[in-house]
């Protein structure tokens, strides 16, 4: 039985360099931080580990600890730096991208890498303190308008909560047109997992090439080595060589993979990184809502970095080439585009359960 939350306020003065715990309720805790770069960090733990949010920019969650293994990408940041540009700021578990564009700009586009969204400024940021079907849970939610004259005007909240009970993570995210002509609409959920030597890659997408599809051109700051040319040539050739994740192989500079999803009779559909250990990461989503997405990787000395999948609106090569696919939506006036999606940690068990599900979706659209 869901209550009405209660809602807690925040603002950039509450957050100082020691950490303060703001609230405990049912097993959860939140606590206010400043890292030494001056970004305001929120803690939201329960017993099983917690999340640091950044709830004034981009509201990311830079890093997520959960049954003991940190499940963030390793980068070479070692903290959030104050920063309204993508690359300055590398390194985060969730980032929000889009929302007038996405993906790496192509040589006819003006937009930033992956948008306005991953490091915009929030306001009317609030902690909400709930139950819910899920049971007890605490949520980071805030607002981002976006406007400039005469071309757009939207708000974007998103609110990721997490319960007393769970290591899985949910995303609600809504972006709505306040101006009166039609916007452009472009989202990608920038999921960033650490990879595990060993993992395999789970889902229900056949490996075709009317399934899959892989990106062979490089964004131009990239220049391929010998090496990587002969491993992107054999998953092209092979796409299911993708899915185990072998120790010492490197990914330089990455590689990035569109995958179609079938749903089940509930409208959703699952992805995992399955570990020798027979613990897992998972993402979840609705093909309904975010019907494009993209699988990314790299692994290198600098970067290790796995999207296990990344739902989205269209994939991630940028606004001119996806508006040439149909791939960008439109938003009439005062029309809001919603979204939902999941991802976090499994145990053995909880891994099981969901593995099976997934080959049952496969064993069902093969038929």
């Amino acid at each position: 039985m869901s209550t009405d939350p209660v809602l807690i306020e925040l603002r950039p003065e509450q957050f100082k360099e020691a950490e303060r715990v703001l609230a405990r309720a049912d097993g959860l805790t939140a606590s206010t931080f400043l890292y030494e770069s001056g970004v305001a960090g929120l803690r939201i733990a329960n017993q099983f580990g917690h999340l640091c949010l950044l709830p004034f920019q981009g509201q990311q969650i830079w890093d997520a600890v959960f049954h003991g293994r940190t499940l963030t990408m390793r980068s070479m940041f070692s903290e959030p730096l104050p920063t309204l540009d993508y690359l300055a700021n590398y390194g985060g578990f969730l980032l929000h991208c889009g929302a007038t564009a996405m993906g790496n700009p192509g040589a006819a586009d003006t937009h930033p890498l992956h948008g306005e969204l991953p490091n915009a400024p929030y306001r009317n940021v609030q902690l909400l303190i709930g139950h819910d079907d899920d049971g007890p849970y605490m949520a980071l939610t805030g607002t981002y308008q976006h406007i400039v004259a005469f071309t757009h005007n939207y708000i974007a909240r998103p609110t990721v909560k997490i319960t007393a009970q769970s290591s899985r993570i949910s995303v609600d995210l809504s972006i709505r047109n306040r101006k009166h002509t039609a916007l452009e609409l472009m989202y990608l959920a920038h999921i960033n997992f650490r990879p595990i030597d060993g993992s395999t890659l789970i889902d229900a997408v056949p490996d075709d090439p009317q399934h899959v599809g892989i990106r062979t051109e490089l964004p131009s700051l990239f220049t391929p080595s010998e090496e990587y040319l002969r491993f992107l040539d054999s998953v092209v050739r092979d796409p299911s060589l993708h899915r185990s994740l072998q120790a010492g192989r490197a990914i330089d500079p990455e590689l990035v993979m569109t995958l179609a999803y079938p749903s089940d009779d509930t409208g959703w559909t699952h992805s995992m990184q399955l570990h020798p250990s027979g613990t897992a990461d998972f993402v979840s989503h609705r093909p309904a809502e975010l019907d494009h997405g993209v699988r990314w990787m790299t692994r290198t000395a600098d970067q290790d970095a796995l999207g296990v999948f990344l739902p989205a609106t269209a994939g991630a090569d940028g606004y001119t080439a996806e508006k040439a696919k149909g791939n960008v939506r439109m938003l009439a006036p005062q029309e809001e585009f919603r979204c939902t999606y999941a991802f976090g940690a499994l145990e053995p068990a909880e891994a099981e359960w969901l593995r099976g599900k997934i080959e049952a979706l496969r064993q069902a659209t093969a038929s």
